[in-house]
Order: structure tokens, then C-alpha cells, then sequence
């Protein structure tokens, strides 16, 4: 299963990155431990919410998860998220923070990127009005092309000779000069299934060579649009516009500023506000309830949102992203347990404790390596006592709650 799944978060100044990053990783609970044993500067630790499973086996009165929350069945599963920074034209040569901005890069399953569709800041993040943030999402796209594209150009010629010499593969020769992108045999190989008649590497033109780079992007850094400051009038067109030109990208609604500033007044108990959708209450809706009383301003306020964000898209969109995210890495939720049949852990009566997202039909030997190392295993059960083969995989409500039975001194 190797490293911790990463999704880094890219835009232009102005954008609302650091809204988002902070909307992203602003938990509902305050969770003093974390899954990930480091984390630097520039890594936060964000939470994807689901539908927990305590729900569905009606214990969510005893769900307390070690990493993460659960409030009523709805549970934060901690991701990594990585803020690259340094998004400025022409990066690949090194303008800016160019270079640490494409080499943070590099160590992203998956990338968000925040933009802004209202169209009221230029390339540099600077006020304007009219700008096209189609250019945005090109020039990204174009940033990182040309950055692997030099990477690869300025030795092809090596590249080549020794790829005749030592008789490789043009997956082996490739994963050797892509393997600092992150880039396993795997991720190579399905990038070259998808060039339909690919000749011999060292037949490769220019042009393919560009080609097999656009393919490598699409596996490598798969791409979840964040169209920003929805909410904006000049939005509405940008939208339409953007969702023609990249019709098989997810593409998501999002107001960032909204919901940081909702959840700022759920936590003064202005009002009780559900994170990822539409639903509002005041003291006015529940007048026998804690909440404060809204004066005038602040009721106008909340009466602009619910009619021209909530009401109109749904939800602020940013629980969405994660999610969003998620999907496109096909990873899903998968729950460890000591005791299959009460799913409680080591100790105690708390259940469903350890909550994991793993990739869609990952087999369940490689996720009892991953959680508890190089151990014996004795047995591998799922929902029920129903035993589970070590080569057997996991999908939604397919071996997704596991309890791994380990031979006593076994290692």
C-alpha cells in the first residue's frame, strides 16, 4: 500500500487557497493526535467526511475514532494535504518559487486546484475585472507539461542509448527517469496503455514524447477543479465556459469564504449550520434552542447566503472537494476491529475505532501488512465471522470492516 495517499492544493494568489486549506482542515472536533508521523510546514492534516458505519449497526453512542471525529454517524477521516505554494507564470523556469513549487508537486497523488471563476483577479492574483480563469486552469496544466518535458528532453539522447543497451523495457526506462514523480511500474504502464499503436521508445519523436508526458499527467496528477467565489455575479458564465472545455474533469462548485465565515458563526452559536449542506437554523428556527439572537445586519447576512449560495447550489461545496478527490483516486473507507462481532477495539466498548482510506480492490493481506507489519497472520474475518482469503479485496460493503487474528509470538 506504501506512503500516506497526498492531495496537494494549488492556486494563484487571491484564489482563496488559504480559505479553502483552512475550511479543508478546520475539524469539527479539536483532535490533538494525528495518523502521520510528520508533518511539515507545508502539510496540514484534513478531514473527509462520511457516513460512518457505526451508523449503519445503529452504534454511533459508542464511536470514538483514535485519529479524526464522529458526530451522529457522519465521520472526519484524517488525508494529507499538501499547500504547494509558488503558483506564479512560468515556474517551470524557476520564476518565483517555480522550482520548490514543481518539486513539491511531485509528491501529490492528487491535485486540487483552487480557481478563481469569478474572474476578478488576473494571472498574478492581482484586482481586475473580466479576466478569463480558463487561462488559469491552461496554464497549469502547461506549467507542469513543460517542467517534466525539459526534465526528460535534456537527456533523451543518454536515455535512448542506454534503453537500446541494456535491452529494457519502455516501461523499465521510463519508470527509471519518472520514478522521482512518485511514479511506480504501475502508474507507467498505464500510461503507455492508453497511447493507442505506440512504437519502440527509441522510435519516439517529439510529438510523442509530448503525447506520452500529457498521458503520464493525467495518471500522475489527476485534477479536481475547485471553481471558487461561485457566489460572484460574473461566475455563472466562467462556469459554463469551463465545464464545456474540460467536460471529464471533476469539476465542483465551491465558496470557501462562506464556509469558513458559517462555521465561525456556528462555533459563537449564532447558529447550528450541518457542513456540506444547505441547512441553516437560527433562534428564530429554533427558538427553545441555546442560540444567540441574531440583530438585524447578521439576519440579512444569513438570509443572502441561504438564498445565494445554500439555497441555489446545495452546500458551500468544500466538504464536497475532499470527497471529490477521493473519488477520482477510487480510495474507499476501510475499518480494522479486534472483535468482529461488537466492533470494539483491544479494550474498552468504543467501536469502530481505526478508520482507513484505501485504494478500491486492494488486497486484505496488504492492508493487515500496512497496519500491523510483518506479522503472522492466523486468520482474517469479516462482518459476520465470515472468513476472508489473504488475496481476497476490498470494495464498498465488500471486506471493508476487518479484524486480523495474529498467531501468539508470530512474527
Amino acid at each position: 500500500m506504501g506512503r500516506e495517499t497526498v492531495i496537494g492544493l494549488v492556486g494563484k494568489p487571491s484564489a482563496g487557497k488559504s480559505t479553502t486549506l483552512n475550511a479543508l482542515t478546520d475539524a469539527n472536533a479539536k483532535i490533538g493526535a494525528f495518523p502521520f508521523t510528520t508533518i511539515d510546514p507545508n502539510k496540514a492534516t484534513g478531514y473527509l467526511e462520511i457516513e460512518c458505519a457505526c451508523k449503519k449497526f445503529d452504534v454511533s453512542d459508542k464511536c470514538k475514532p483514535t485519529y479524526g471525529y464522529c458526530q451522529n454517524g457522519k465521520r472526519g477521516v484524517p488525508i494529507m494535504l499538501l499547500d504547494v505554494a509558488g503558483l506564479v507564470p512560468n515556474a517551470h523556469l524557476g520564476r518565483g518559487l517555480g522550482n520548490k513549487f514543481l518539486s513539491d508537486l511531485t509528491e501529490a497523488d492528487c491535485l486540487i486546484h483552487i480557481v478563481d471563476v469569478s474572474g476578478t483577479t488576473d494571472a498574478e492574483g492581482k484586482a481586475t475585472r473580466g479576466y478569463d480563469p480558463l487561462q488559469d486552469i491552461e496554464w497549469l496544466q502547461d506549467e507542469i507539461f513543460r517542467w517534466i518535458l525539459g526534465n526528460l528532453k535534456e537527456k533523451w539522447g543518454s536515455i535512448v542509448r542506454r534503453h537500446i543497451a541494456t535491452k529494457s523495457s519502455s516501461v523499465e526506462t521510463l519508470r527509471q527517469q519518472l520514478g522521482g514523480y512518485y511514479a511506480n511500474k504501475q502508474t507507467i504502464q498505464k500510461t503507455l496503455d492508453l497511447i493507442p499503436d505506440l512504437p519502440p521508445l527509441n522510435e519516439w519523436d517529439d510529438e510523442m514524447i509530448g503525447n506520452v508526458i500529457r498521458k503520464f499527467m493525467e495518471v500522475k496528477f489527476p485534477t479536481v477543479l475547485a471553481l471558487n467565489k461561485m457566489d460572484h455575479p460574473d461566475s455563472d458564465k466562467n462556469v459554463s465556459k469551463i465545464i464545456l472545455k474540460y467536460p471529464e474533469s471533476k469539476c465542483i462548485l465551491t465558496s470557501s469564504i462562506t464556509e469558513i465565515l458559517l462555521r465561525k458563526l456556528a462555533s459563537q452559536k449564532y447558529i447550528q449550520y450541518e457542513s456540506g449542506t444547505e441547512f441553516i437554523d437560527t433562534k428564530e428556527d429554533l427558538p427553545d434552542s441555546d442560540l444567540k439572537p441574531l440583530d438585524d445586519k447578521l439576519a440579512k447576512r444569513i438570509e443572502n447566503i441561504r438564498d445565494l449560495v445554500l439555497y441555489r447550489f446545495g452546500s458551500t461545496g468544500v466538504v464536497q472537494l475532499l470527497q471529490a478527490a477521493v473519488d477520482v483516486l477510487d480510495l474507499i473507507p476501510v475499518y480494522t476491529v479486534r472483535n468482529i462481532h461488537t466492533f470494539t477495539g483491544a479494550s474498552g466498548s468504543e467501536v469502530f475505532r481505526n478508520c482507513s482510506l484505501v485504494k478500491r480492490g486492494t488486497s486484505v493481506i496488504s492492508i493487515a501488512r500496512k497496519i500491523m507489519g510483518d506479522v503472522t497472520i492466523a486468520a482474517i474475518e469479516t462482518v459476520g465471522g465470515v472468513k476472508v482469503g489473504e488475496e481476497d479485496t476490498v470494495d464498498v460493503g465488500k471486506n471493508d470492516i476487518l479484524s486480523f487474528k495474529i498467531v501468539p509470538g508470530g512474527n
